[in-house]
């Protein structure tokens, strides 16, 4: 099989997996060393980074080839898919052609397990490897990681990777257990746990170095600089939202993970008894990342976004986000009794629960105030949402009244209005 078909297979094979970003990696340029590559350029791009920078990666499997038979994934061994396989020289020479090229600047690559995790996750390092070392390669390098590969092939992976990524695959261990008994939470958090204790092992090293007083020496490569993310699927087993918030949450405060990305479960070919017969909405995925937001930024705890099933059993949607409003704008619903709040007195923490206020805008309004009582007018001006904001928010010359006594009026008016969907 020539490069061009295993490239076809192995970037459609890839398109499952959401965790592919560089942010958080550090700013490196190869010009002053005569090596190739950057991460901070701009190729054709395809996605943004949160400061900014528009970034593109070549996102491909080392191989779909798979000796696990996980009932959601298309590469299953038992499943009747064209397979291919690339050499670690394969990649190696496909990454540089693409960068010099400048379609991309940098690599996202994970792979099916092959013979083992060792020697997977072995044939990956080399790759990382040779664009590092042979060809001096500074371009951004994303790793997805083998939970059960040794510790000292993770450790390498680290060295040569910004970022490194296991994939939590399902939220609870009872769907693991019924799509994919060949893995356990148990290993897969162990991994984690090696990765978190590498990063801040090699921070603390770093810390110690630089109050030190030591001879100058050149820089020992850092250890996954961009940190590790994970990936969940979401609709494939019974977990409802709160229990995917929960997970997330966790691995949030035990890894320091960077990012969970969710992805909502896509039917596929010769697919198992034990999977729904349809995708969940694409809305869910979204109001997951909302949430998500939520609880890394504004303050929220899971049991605040997602209704509790046990305490609020005759709610039939407990547990669950709501598809027709944004988490915030859900959680504000439910506790009128904590709105109106005074823009120009309330606390940063109760302006950012506020529906239609983000952390730039509250920013914004906490450093305007000194300078004088902010009203509608001036909120228009920091480009704030006033339809939105307006029944949760007092200023001079405007009070909300009794708005927030008839909250399902008040959803009907701020829900976005339903859409025809385009025939074409």
């Amino acid at each position: 099989m020539n490069l061009t078909d295993k490239l076809a297979i192995l970037a459609d094979a890839a398109k499952y997996d959401a965790s592919c970003a560089s942010s958080g990696a550090n700013r490196r340029d190869s010009s002053k060393t005569g090596g190739i590559g950057s991460t901070e350029g701009m190729g054709i791009c395809h996605s943004y980074t949160p400061d900014g920078r528009c970034v593109s990666l070549l996102k491909i499997l080392l191989t779909n080839f798979c000796i696990f038979d996980c009932a959601y994934c298309v590469n299953r061994v038992s499943s009747n898919v064209r397979r291919a396989r690339f050499t670690p020289e394969e990649v190696v020479t496909l990454t540089l052609d693409f960068y010099k090229r400048n379609y991309i600047e940098g690599l996202f690559l994970s792979s099916g397990i092959i013979r083992s995790g060792d020697y997977t996750m072995e044939q990956m390092v080399e790759v990382a490897r040779s664009l590092r070392e042979d060809h001096r390669f500074a371009g951004y390098i994303h790793l997805k990681t083998i939970p059960d590969a040794a510790p000292e092939l993770l450790a390498a992976a680290g060295r040569y990777a910004d970022r490194l990524s296991i994939n939590i695959e399902l939220p609870t261990e009872a769907g693991m257990s019924a799509l994919a008994p060949e893995k356990t939470h148990a290993g897969i958090h162990g991994a984690m746990g090696e990765l978190k204790w590498r990063i801040d092992e090699d921070k603390d090293a770093r810390r110690v170095k630089r109050q030190a007083v030591t001879v100058r020496r050149a820089k020992a490569p850092r250890f996954a600089p961009a940190g590790q993310s994970t990936q969940m699927i979401v609709g494939a087993d019974a977990a409802n939202d709160r229990s995917i918030l929960e997970t997330s949450n966790r691995m949030y405060g035990t890894y320091r993970m960077r990012r969970v990305y969710y992805s909502a479960f896509s039917p596929i070919p010769d697919a198992s008894k034990n999977l729904p017969l349809q995708s969940p909405p694409l809305l869910r995925e979204h109001r997951l990342y909302q949430a998500d937001w939520l609880l890394r930024f504004y303050g929220f705890d899971v049991e605040e976004i997602a209704p509790d099933p046990v305490t609020d059993a005759a709610d039939t949607t407990a547990g669950m986000l709501d598809l027709d409003v944004d988490p915030k704008l859900a959680w504000a619903l439910r506790n009128p009794t904590r709105f109106p709040v005074d823009i120009n007195r309330a606390p940063r923490e109760m302006l950012l629960r506020v529906p239609g206020l983000g952390t730039r805008n509250v920013e914004r309004i906490i450093a305007a105030r000194p300078h004088g009582a902010l009203r509608l007018d001036d909120l228009a001006r920091l480009r704030v949402p006033l339809k939105k904001i307006m029944p949760f928010v007092i200023t001079p010359g405007h009070h909300p009244r009794q708005r927030l006594d008839d909250t399902a009026r008040l959803r009907t008016e701020l829900a976005p209005q339903p859409r025809q969907a385009s025939l074409f």
